[in-house]
């Protein structure tokens, strides 16, 4: 089970049997399901010229256990839930509402249920979501795979650029410290997850840039043992996403698979046009900030020049 933000694709979430709690989206004053009522590209193509903001409400408790019935009456007996950060979304906590509804109605029930907080966003949970799934077709059990989400899941990287801010900071997704700097830069800001919530972590000049800090970072950090594929997120720019997947098979020696895969319509209306997203397995907890990336281009830089020195 998952929230529709996992923004997976329906061929995997039809292949692996993942049920998905739609949240809703209040566009002019009408409600749509995500992914149900309106398609991610529908929306992208009308949401620059909309005269008001569109918002986004978790989904209730109840979708969450309709969920949970059917699953129990096509014969499941173990569901795990993982859900988009309660940093940023009440998902989380109504996925625990309807489990604990669920055993006060079954009291000798001994179906087992795990609701899983992945502190992420978009396909941060979704590329756990994939993760389980194909662990389970390999074998692991309930437990394994539980073990396996509440131990790697604050190593799920995520790197986040938009062309607009302002999404993000009305939205509340960003920390106020990062929403202060948004407002200050004149470049393209990189966001990753800081405490379950969006906090910039870079800065650079254009598209180029970012798709090179990108790079860089994932050689840096990627723990290449249990990072088997890539998730690259977009909205409304699929040649985006198409250009990083390329510059990775040219630059890393990753030889696994890469998916792209479209933001939906609950992410979009935070994120806007125009964003690129990548997500993978990061080793270790590394430190990523923007003052440390600032540091280390500046050393980068002060070497380059030493190295020059050297040279002449």
């Amino acid at each position: 089970m998952a929230d529709s933000t996992c923004d997976l694709t329906e061929e995997i979430i039809e292949k692996y049997n993942i049920g998905i709690a739609p949240l809703t989206i209040m566009i002019n004053g009408k409600e749509y399901r995500d992914k149900i009522d309106i398609k991610a590209d529908e929306f992208y193509a009308i949401l620059g010229n909309l005269e008001e903001d569109p918002t986004t409400s978790m989904p209730n408790p109840t979708k969450y256990l309709n969920i949970i019935k059917e699953a129990i009456e096509d014969g499941c007996t173990e569901i795990l839930c993982i859900c988009m950060s309660s940093g940023t979304s009440g998902s989380y906590q109504s996925a625990e509402i309807a489990k604990e509804t669920f055993f006060d109605q079954n009291c000798d029930s001994s179906i087992k249920i795990h609701i899983v907080d992945s502190t992420s966003m978009s396909q941060g949970s979704g590329w756990l979501i994939l993760k389980s799934a194909i662990l389970r077709e390999k074998g692991f059990n309930f437990e394994e795979l539980i073990h396996f989400n509440e131990t790697y899941k604050s190593n799920v990287k995520h790197f986040l650029c938009v062309d607009d801010l302002n999404h993000l900071i009305k939205s509340g997704r960003l920390t106020n410290v990062s929403a202060l700097i948004g407002r200050i830069l004149k470049v393209k800001p990189i966001m990753s997850m800081r405490n379950g919530k969006g906090a910039i972590v870079a800065k650079e000049r254009g598209l180029k840039g970012v798709l090179n800090h990108y790079v860089k970072e994932f050689n840096q950090r990627n723990d290449w043992e249990v990072t088997d594929f890539i998730i690259i997120g977009y909205t409304s720019e699929r040649t985006i996403a198409d250009k990083l997947m390329d510059k990775i098979r040219q630059e890393t020696e990753f030889k696994g698979e890469i998916f792209i895969m479209q933001m939906g319509v609950a992410v979009g209306t935070h994120v806007g046009l125009g964003a690129v997203s990548m997500f993978f397995i990061e080793k270790g907890h590394k430190r990523d900030g923007l003052l440390i990336n600032e540091m280390n281009g500046i050393t980068e830089k002060k070497n380059e020049f030493i190295h020059k020195i050297k040279n002449r």
